[in-house]
This record gives C-alpha cells, structure tokens and sequence, in this order.
C-alpha cells in the first residue's frame, strides 16, 4: 500500500485530499495542527473504514514537523507522496497589514513547506523514488493588492520549488506545483469587503470572489488533481486547476507589467467594467 503525507487536513483541500487519497486505496498520514478540532473527520474515516491516520504538526515550528514525520517513517517505513498542502492567508494594503501577518504568511506557507520537504528528501533520495506535491495559487503568477503577503508566499513557493525539481530529479524524484484559482474554501468566503481601508482593493477583490463563489469549485477537483499527479509518472512542472486558473495566468501574462500596475491602479468605475468584460462577473 502506497503511502501519503498530507499537511493541513482539518478543512478545505486538505481534507478533501486526504479523503482522496483514502479512497483511493492509500494509507494516509493526515496532519495538522489542532486533531481535536476535527471530530467530523474522524467520524468520516470511521465509516467508510479508510487507512487514515490523523497527527498534530505544526508546519510553522521546525521541531513539531521533524518530531512528527521522524516518528511515521519510523512506524511506517518509506513515504511515498509528499503533499505540501498547510497555508494561510492575509489580506489588506501593504501600508495597513501589521509585519506579524507578513511573517506568520510567509512562515507557514513558504517556510512550512521546506520544513515538510527537508524532513522526507533523506529517505526518498536514498530509495531514489518519491513524489513532493506542492499546492501554490494563482497567486503565484499574480500579484496585486490586497493579496501582496499571500502572493508573495506562493511565488517563494513556486521559485523553491522549481530549483528543487532540478535537484532531484536525478534521484527519480518528481516535483509538481498545483495552481488552483478561487475555490470554494474558508479561505476564500475570507476575503471580505474592508470599507475602512484608505485602499479601494480590499473592496474591489471582496466584491470579486464573492461573484466567483457564486458559481462555486469544489476543493475536491483540487483534490481529484493532487491523486492523479501522484499516481501518474508525468514530470510536467506546473498544474493549474480550476476553470479560472489558466485565463487568469495567461491574462496577467498578456499585459506588460505597466499595463498591469495601471489596471490595478484604475479607478472604481474603469475597474469594475474590465472586471465584467474580461471574466463576466459583476464584483460591484
């Protein structure tokens, strides 16, 4: 039986991999940071009798995370499957967000994933075999406020993640990025209107998400996409998932960075119209 490991698990793509993964015949080590918090999920791997096991591991604190995977490879034996999934989000103007938000973002979803990644590389290169899967975002080709700190973690992500594919292929160890738009997560409903900022972007990209969300992607396609990297042999780097993942890549990719600054630097009313005649939505 194949093995997995999976960091964030208590809600949204996490969980839905894990549950993947588990039916899909794996033996999954779901880990996060607070198992008390997830009754519902364990009741659910009770049911449907799955090979899951849930353990704490703090991705932000370099102990938890050696002390965690130290102790499943020495129960288990070989991880097959890597996936960097734990990640956090904070929005707002780069003015107005406190430096603690900056660091906490980049902590868990930078930081978090080379802790996870360091802690398995040893014995996935000795067995030269293994599979990281790292779930970055849109955001990671993406910058603009008020996602400034998210987009900054996830194009860390993606630049880490490209060297470490070069370094390990040799090894026969495969690296992918998985590149979700807006899906339907907490963490996406958490990008709210802010009427208080002195920066119209918290409002215009509140309004955008909640239009996204009203014709909603389930984490679990992100989660169908992460099962069917691993259990494929594809090398191919990049995975974008959702059907707004790629136009919005290729539509930042289309303007200069010029354009791109002018367009987030519009005002309210040229914003909204190019909002609705390039994606049609209406994010009033």
């Amino acid at each position: 039986m194949k093995t997995v490991l999976i960091t964030g698990t208590s809600k949204g793509i996490g969980l839905e991999t894990a549950l993947t993964f588990g039916r899909a015949g794996y033996k999954v080590f779901a880990t996060m940071r607070n198992p008390d918090n997830a009754p519902a999920f364990k009741q659910q791997i009770k049911d449907e009798t799955l090979a899951i096991s849930i353990h704490k591991m703090d991705v932000d604190n370099d102990e938890s995370v050696k002390q965690c995977i130290l102790k499943i490879i020495q129960e288990n034996g070989f991880i097959d499957i890597l996936v960097n999934n734990a990640g956090i989000e904070r929005h707002g103007s780069v003015e107005e967000m406190t430096m603690d938000d900056f660091q906490s973002v980049m902590n868990t979803n930078y930081l978090g994933v080379l802790r996870c990644t360091k802690a398995v590389l040893p014995q996935m290169r000795k067995n030269r075999k293994g599979c990281i899967i790292n779930v970055a975002s849109v955001a990671g080709h993406i910058s603009n406020s008020p996602l400034g700190a998210y987009a900054a973690s996830k194009f860390a992500l993606e630049a880490v993640s490209e060297a470490l594919a070069g370094e390990v292929k040799p090894f026969n160890i495969r690296v992918a990025i998985v590149e979700p738009g807006i899906i339907n997560t907490a963490m996406a409903q958490d990008i709210k209107v802010d009427d208080e900022s002195i920066y119209p972007h918290s409002k215009r990209f509140g309004g955008l998400f909640a239009a996204s969300l009203k014709t909603p992607t389930s984490p679990t396609l992100v989660a169908e996409k992460i099962l069917e990297i691993a259990e494929s042999e594809t090398w191919k780097l990049r995975h974008p998932v959702g059907s707004d993942s790629e136009p919005f890549i290729q539509w930042r990719a289309s303007m200069t960075d010029e354009e791109w600054i002018d367009w987030n630097a519009a005002n309210d009313e040229d914003w909204y119209k190019a909002v609705e005649a390039t994606f049609g939505l209406n994010a009033r």
